[in-house]
């Protein structure tokens, strides 16, 4: 970072614009929403003023304010007064996202500075999310106090799945199925003899199984480090900043829909538990259930079994029978547990199970008919 002090006047203008964008956006609505848009402008110019003592210390002439917006936000707020607030949403929120670092490496700016910028991308968020269709806005009720939730909570559709074991399972069932289908017939077109296709089945079913299990168990353990890195942090700036967090909440349910004296009101009676305001700046700012970051043990054994289960019904066949009734018996049995397995896949993910079963068919037969292909030139070709 350059020791420049000039470098403040562009911090100066680009906080002097935004307070001003907001100012004239919040002309635009009603509500908790005008009231929002303004109190972030009084963010944003509580920001100007520290860069202006930051100039004002270093002997830099300080710039007039600026008295209209620059022509690319006045073209802004006029998108806004014709075709609504909610048009514009996702520009604020993208430009917001685009200047949410650019205090991170400066130190001239205090923490709480870098914090701001990115709480306004949450807002903008909750914002663009609580609006309906025609702009409206959907109606936010105060949240109850959470409790634990038993097993047979929550609506019937609504499949619970916390540790990724449901899922690991489906996509094992279905990888191991095609992957060892299509490698059994590439050997049975290429070397008819079982002890051969045998040997390749089960050697492809272990290997695809440990494959699958060691790389759901990483993923699913890398991905449960990062968020409760993540929860570690949000947890250690309630802590040292609980007045900003629960000034934060406030704002997350105003953009929601409630107003000023219910926001505050829910964000106070939340912060009064530490847990329950962990909990909920977990889930509402970053999106995370503290309660549901995966298992990866249970998702690679999940995973691990699912495989081999999909993997070994192609093999079954020819380890009773051989030549062409092994290969017509393989071939009926992998045919059903394809349309079964696609059908449940279908089920599970409301896509339709005739056609996800006929999806998931396709493809095996697909993957099938060409090992196959390939093995047969190649045994032709060698025999």
């Amino acid at each position: 970072m350059a020791a420049d002090p000039k470098r403040f006047l562009r911090y100066l203008k680009a906080e002097r614009s935004a307070a001003m964008l907001y100012r004239a956006l919040a002309g635009t609505v009603q509500g908790d929403r005008r009231d929002a848009l303004l109190e972030l402008a009084e963010i944003e110019e509580q920001h100007a003023a520290h860069w202006i003592d930051k100039l004002t210390e270093n002997g830099v002439p300080v710039p007039p304010a600026p008295t209209q917006l620059d022509p690319s936000d006045a073209a802004l707020v006029a998108r806004a007064r014709g075709a609504g607030f909610a048009d514009v949403l996702r520009h604020l929120e993208a430009a917001e996202g685009a200047d949410a670092g650019m205090y991170d490496e400066e130190p001239e700016a205090p923490t709480s500075m870098s914090d701001d910028e990115r709480d306004h991308i949450e807002v903008f968020q909750q914002m663009r999310t609580s609006l309906q269709p025609d702009g409206s806005t959907a109606p936010v009720a105060p949240l109850p106090p959470r409790r634990a939730p038993s097993p047979g909570d929550g609506e019937p559709w609504h499949r619970g799945d916390r540790s990724g074991s449901t899922r690991a399972a489906v996509f094992g069932v279905s990888d191991g199925l095609v992957s060892n289908t299509a490698l059994v017939m590439g050997f049975a077109g290429a070397a008819p003899d079982n002890r051969t296709i045998v040997f390749a089945g089960l050697a492809g079913l272990l290997a695809g199984a440990f494959s699958m299990a060691a790389g759901e168990y990483v993923s699913v353990a890398s991905q449960r480090d990062l968020f409760r890195r993540e929860i570690e942090m949000e947890a250690s700036e309630l802590r040292e900043k609980p007045e900003e967090e629960q000034k934060e909440l406030e704002l997350i349910y105003r953009a929601k829909g409630l107003d000023r004296a219910q926001a505050a009101q829910v964000a106070e009676r939340i912060m009064a538990d530490p847990k329950t305001a962990l909990d909920t700046l977990a889930r509402e700012e970053l999106g995370l259930d503290p309660d549901g970051l995966g298992n990866p043990v249970r998702v690679a054994i999940s995973s691990f079994v699912a495989f081999a289960i999909g993997a070994s019904v192609v093999v079954i066949p020819f380890l009773f029978l051989s030549g062409t009734p092994a290969l017509v018996l393989a071939i009926t049995m992998s045919m059903v547990a394809l349309l079964v397995v696609g059908g449940v896949v279908g089920r599970l993910s409301g896509r339709g199970v005739v056609f996800s079963a006929l999806r998931q068919l396709a493809w095996g037969v697909g993957a099938a008919l060409v090992t196959f292909g390939v093995g047969r030139i190649i045994g032709i070709s060698v025999g």
